[in-house]
């Protein structure tokens, strides 16, 4: 791997097997069974332009679990940037003071800008509808996982990403990410608007995999093995899409009856989250909440593992964790949510 994590152009298929083989190794630690503390004294510096709950979480959990400590910024208005700091200046101080950087940002191409500047590891946590490479990382390990449990490979399988493709930075990221994998056969389906930029389709079906184009969800999935929807990104609409934008149907809506009527007992459905549960919204339905299809908040829980492997491997202790494990002291409930399935 490259010294940051900025895109997962950066990545091939040997350093995202490495990622999975970590992240592996880090699930009784990120699960609360056993504590390391190979990052004693590191600091990371987690600056946050744009708003998130998740992933700024998750990258403070996943840091502090590897015995690391964490310094928060969110928002511009608490930062230097607002009295006309540039990323140049913010970058170069921050790597004065932390070991490790997390950087969102709502313009796409400012964390590359900003990681130009400063020879500590920098990771993308989101720029804009650009990319989201450590989303992308923990949706294949997500993926891995469920198929290893329903006895499936990667090799052959029939992926649906719906929802929000022109904006949606993570579906961006995990279609390349897919794309180093044996022939896939990848399903588009989004409102009109928002299709997945013509680029990377052109990409994946230079790499062998073939690549379908709907317009809507009302069809027969029933060898589907993963569908994997995004909310719409309406903070990244032009004021003229927000004018003309009629609102999302129903007829692009995962729910239980999709599930049941049109795939399989077996079909994965995945979200980045968060997903929008209000009225009219028509995102992911809660109906699937309790279904074990629901991968959902498997996935969030993989991303503490995958970001732990990340911070491991970008500070190159990933060959340490084995000799540094010992148990936790405190009560861990045996099952996190009351519908976990």
């Amino acid at each position: 791997m490259s010294p940051h994590l900025l895109s997962v152009d950066s990545l091939n298929r040997d350093s995202v097997n490495h990622l999975l083989r970590v992240a592996a190794q880090m699930e009784p630690i990120a699960q609360r069974r056993q504590i390391t503390r190979v990052l004693e004294g590191a600091v990371l510096g987690n600056l946050f332009f744009e708003a998130s709950t998740r992933t700024r979480v998750s990258f403070h959990t996943a840091f502090c679990r590897l015995g690391g400590s964490v310094c928060d910024t969110t928002g511009f208005t608490f930062s230097s940037m607002a009295k006309g700091e540039s990323l140049y200046d913010t970058s170069r101080v921050m790597s004065g003071y932390c070991d490790a950087i997390v950087m969102r940002h709502p313009d796409q191409g400012s964390v590359a800008e900003f990681a130009a500047a400063t020879n500590v590891p920098v990771i993308n946590g989101g720029d804009g509808p650009g990319e989201h490479p450590s989303q992308a990382l923990l949706d294949i390990y997500t993926i891995d996982k469920e198929f290893q449990r329903l006895g499936k490979s990667f090799g052959g399988a029939h992926i649906l990403l719906t929802g929000d493709l022109k904006y949606g930075r993570t579906v961006h990221s995990l279609i390349k990410l897919l794309s180093l994998y044996d022939p896939l056969r990848i399903t588009l389906v989004s409102p009109p608007g928002l299709e997945m930029p013509t680029a990377l389709i052109d990409l994946v079906i230079s790499r062998g995999h073939q690549v379908e184009v709907r317009d809507h969800l009302a069809t027969d999935f029933s060898d589907l093995d993963v569908v994997y929807t995004t909310r719409i990104q309406k903070e990244r609409f032009t004021e003229e899409m927000n004018e003309n934008f009629q609102g999302i149907s129903d007829d692009f809506m995962v729910n239980k009856a999709f599930l049941d009527q049109r795939c399989t007992d077996s079909t994965i459905v995945m979200h980045p989250l968060p997903r929008d549960s209000r009225a009219g919204a028509n995102d992911l339905n809660v109906d699937l909440n309790g279904d074990p299809r629901l991968a959902i908040f498997r996935q969030t829980d993989n991303g503490i593992s995958m970001r732990m492997a990340i911070f491991a491997t970008l500070l190159q202790v990933d060959t340490l964790i084995e000799k540094d494990l010992r148990p936790v002291r405190w009560f861990v409930p045996s099952q996190i949510g009351t519908l976990d399935r």
